[in-house]
């Protein structure tokens, strides 16, 4: 008997696997259904593109952050002293995402009995506010959020070396990891692209 391992992006198609694989609880309590609540991010049942969504979950939360910060720092010359204490507070958030989304992402799994379900995008919202680590205060605008929502999708749903073997890691990890994986390398690409602007572009504006 097998089941499916399922994913988010449907440019990935589903994978048939050993049902024995996923260990069964016998009884749904409201633990269980507290995780798959937090695991889906109320997004994750939508029949189209449940990913992306997701994605735009954490843009979501940080452009409000983004907004409250800038007001509270009202000075450009300020955002460069406050900016190491913005990304600490982004790092802590993903953290505890991160964390959390372990322990709801395994819980989903075994209550769905299906092997990464598609439903679980709080891997996504994990993964897109790794990629925004990218965006600086000092650059203001929506195009750097756009590249690292658009850097973040083309790399969870390419999945290069070695995003999809962290997959294989057990449960919750696996879904969790890959995601990061691929918000570190949009984080790494925007940073580059950030970068350039500030030394070609932003001197002349």
């Amino acid at each position: 008997m097998s089941t499916t391992k399922e994913s988010s992006d449907e440019l990935n198609p589903a994978i048939a696997i050993p049902a024995n694989e996923i260990a069964p609880r016998k009884r749904h309590t409201m633990g269980d259904y507290l995780a798959l609540a937090i695991a889906t991010c109320g997004v994750g049942y939508f029949p189209i593109a449940p990913g992306t969504l997701g994605s735009l979950v954490a843009v979501a939360v940080y452009l409000p952050l983004e907004y409250v910060v800038r007001t509270v720092v009202t000075s450009p010359a300020a955002w460069l002293s406050a900016e190491a204490y913005w990304v600490t507070l982004r790092l802590l958030l993903i953290f505890l995402v991160t964390m959390v989304g372990i322990w709801a992402a395994s819980r989903a799994e075994k209550l769905l009995r299906i092997k990464d379900p598609a439903v679980v995008v709080i891997d996504e919202v994990a993964g897109q506010m790794t990629a925004l680590l990218s965006v600086p205060l000092i650059v203001p605008g929506w195009l750097p959020v756009f590249s690292a929502f658009v850097l973040f999708r083309a790399f969870d749903i390419w999945k290069p070396y070695p995003i999809r073997r962290l997959e294989a890691l057990e449960s919750g990890l696996g879904i969790m990891a890959d995601d990061i994986l691929a918000g570190v390398y949009a984080l790494i690409i925007n940073s580059i692209l950030i970068s350039f602007y500030l030394i070609f572009a932003a001197p002349h504006l």
